[in-house]
């Protein structure tokens, strides 16, 4: 019988939806959690640091075991860890005696969920036979932009509807997505990514000057995107005065549907796109961005840069991936977790970065942004540097 492939195409959607929910669900409550069980701001703070750190971790883990696993037990299991915390976050916060520690290990379990769904989802998808597998693969990384778009408009509405108390009952209704997705993922076809061939150990990408090439890229990507959308609340706050939740559709939900628009258009229309190309003008336009939100004199117009910079930095996490898979087709799980940890680095380092620059230029964010810059402009060189040897090797 045909395989059906569309199903797990499918599943894969919906699993980077519930990466989307896992990222951006409790930031929405962080406030919330700091009044209704007087958790310091410090604390709260540190939440996030608790979820990319997970993340990271799972990163390694995927390197060195998931082959050996299997891709279907792992991402099965990356479904149930995601409602699992979900669930927890709803509930354990009451339950515990110490309602901090039952939000940290609530994040701990929906993270390393969503750390398994960047490595796997991917590399599942690359192993299907598509056709133009970089369009495929970066209409494949708009869902998350449109599940984060979905959670922090769909969230908002209820909170306002029903009132903040209820967010546990919201946590449980977002939980049934990714209990759902556990059952297509167990039975969608999911093929290997290097055939009958074993894939390339860690050692043995490391050798390669274009695995070094697509780590910079990738934390690069990762810097650029996370840096900006981390920042755009408070720019559209700041410049144009907003209250927090309209500032929060202003300039994080923005910027993720203009990275949606930037993915899908992609998706669409990459068969007729060269993909370096395509990457060279995304970043030159990210870089004119950063200098637009730290250099211009209007408000309006810096607010205009942190948005625009969404549609400019969403081909270069999935084009990233895309170049690395066809340029080391050996490489396997290994060089996926490797990709999707430098990424997590870069979006870690980035928003440091920024935040080092304006707290050192007395709270300056248009100098923390003029810094940012240094990250397209880097991921700009790389590109050229990969074209430069594809140019060599024919």
């Amino acid at each position: 019988m045909k395989k059906n492939y569309h199903k797990t195409l499918i599943a894969c959607y919906l699993g980077f939806i519930t990466q989307a929910i896992s990222a951006n669900f409790a930031p929405l409550l962080f406030l919330t959690f700091h009044r209704t069980y007087h958790i310091s701001l410090g604390k709260i703070a540190f939440i996030s640091t608790v979820f990319f750190f997970t993340q990271l971790l799972v990163d390694l883990f995927c390197a060195r075991y998931v082959d050996k696993i299997g891709y279907r037990r792992c991402v099965v299991a990356s479904e149930i860890l995601s409602a699992c915390g979900l669930i927890g976050l709803a509930f354990l916060p009451n339950i515990l005696p110490n309602a901090y520690a039952g939000i940290l290990l609530s994040a701990m379990i929906y993270a390393a969920g969503s750390g398994l769904i960047e490595v796997l989802v991917s590399p599942i998808v690359e192993a299907c036979p598509f056709d133009n597998k970089d369009s495929v693969m970066s209409l494949l990384h708009s869902f998350y932009c449109w599940g984060s778009v979905g959670v922090i408009l769909l969230s908002t509405a209820f909170l306002a509807v029903f009132g903040m108390e209820r967010w546990p009952i919201l946590a449980c209704i977002w939980a049934v997505l990714p209990l759902y997705n556990t059952f297509n993922f167990l039975s969608c076809p999911i093929e290997s990514l290097t055939g009958s061939e074993e894939g390339l150990t860690i050692r043995q990408l490391c050798r390669l000057p274009i695995f070094w090439i697509s780590l910079v890229l990738m934390v690069c990507a990762g810097a650029s995107e996370i840096s900006m959308a981390q920042w755009a609340s408070a720019y559209a706050e700041s410049a144009l005065g907003l209250s927090k939740s309209i500032g929060d559709i202003a300039g994080p939900c923005l910027f993720a549907v203009m990275m949606g628009i930037s993915r899908t258009f992609y998706g669409k229309y990459g068969e007729k796109i060269d993909l370096t190309k395509f990457m060279i003008a995304s970043g030159t336009l990210c870089l004119i961005c950063y200098l637009a939100a730290a250099l211009a004199p209007y408000p309006l117009l810096n607010l205009t840069g942190c948005v625009v910079c969404g549609f400019s930095v969403g081909i270069m996490w999935p084009g990233t991936i895309s170049i690395s898979s066809s340029k080391i087709p050996l490489g396997g799980t290994a060089l996926f977790a490797l990709l999707a940890m430098a990424g997590d680095m870069g979006g870690s380092i980035g928003p440091f970065v920024i935040g080092f620059v304006t707290q050192n230029t007395g709270d300056d964010l248009k100098a923390g942004m003029l810094a940012g810059c240094i990250f397209p402009a880097v991921l700009i060189l790389s590109v050229f540097l990969l074209r430069q040897r594809n140019a060599e090797q024919k």
